[in-house]
């Protein structure tokens, strides 16, 4: 799928210019099933955060919630390994009608749900494709919200075992309210030497031998 989305953002031409029926179906879905009143689960800001709290609205009156997180990370994906993909995201120079032929193409080789096709339209003719890593980031977080779950991103100098992980999320339920379930995210790097170290909503419980030393460092250093 990467290659494919290479392909058409390398090959995009602006000679043909994708129509606004694409931007127009999203718009109408948003506004439409106006008695169907949608709550967003969580307050979001900024140009990203409006744009995905729109989506979420518009998936959840369509019933497209998981396919659309799916999509969304697909192409995120394809643009974290694949420079070309990524460069024609991010370059704000790129014409509007190139971005729309190449959004065009990509749809020809996928077979995404209609809400994903029309929200990736919108941002072409808008010129927010650069957003869309951020807008799918609070996407998913509207979506955790929505099941009742709260993410805790869990980092480590070595892979932990599940008899580590269940210690942990053990430890971390005293920051769930009732109803809610806990999902455990883990991530490797090996610079922290040893420890853990935790991000869970708004706080970040920093655990790791090499935040220890250099908190060492730095009281030997003043009391020399």
């Amino acid at each position: 799928m990467s290659r494919a989305m290479a392909s058409a953002a390398a090959e995009a031409k602006p000679t043909a210019v994708v129509s606004g029926q694409a931007a127009r179906g999203f718009a109408a879905a948003a506004a439409g099933e106006k008695d169907k009143h949608v709550e967003v689960p969580l307050p979001m800001y900024g140009v990203a955060g409006k744009y995905a709290s729109a989506l979420y609205v518009t998936a959840v009156r369509t019933n497209a919630l998981d396919p659309v997180e799916t999509e969304l990370e697909q192409v995120c994906g394809a643009a974290q390994i694949n420079p070309v993909f990524s460069d024609f995201l991010k370059d704000p120079s790129v014409p509007k009608a190139a971005r729309m032929k190449a959004i065009e193409e990509i749809f020809k080789q996928t077979k995404f749900n209609d809400v994903t096709k029309n929200f990736l339209a919108v941002l072409a003719e808008n010129g927010r494709l650069s957003q869309l890593q951020r807008i799918s980031s609070c996407y998913s977080e509207l979506l955790l919200a929505h099941r009742g779950e709260v993410k805790a991103t869990v980092t480590a100098a070595l892979e932990l075992t599940q008899g580590e992980l269940e210690d942990i999320k053990n430890s971390l339920k005293g920051y769930l309210k009732p109803g809610q379930t806990l999902k455990v995210e883990q991530k490797v790097d090996r610079s922290i030497i040893g420890g853990i170290v935790v991000d869970i909503q708004d706080k970040h419980i920093d655990l790791s031998i090499d935040t220890k030393i250099k908190q060492m460092e730095k009281l030997l250093a003043e009391a020399i």
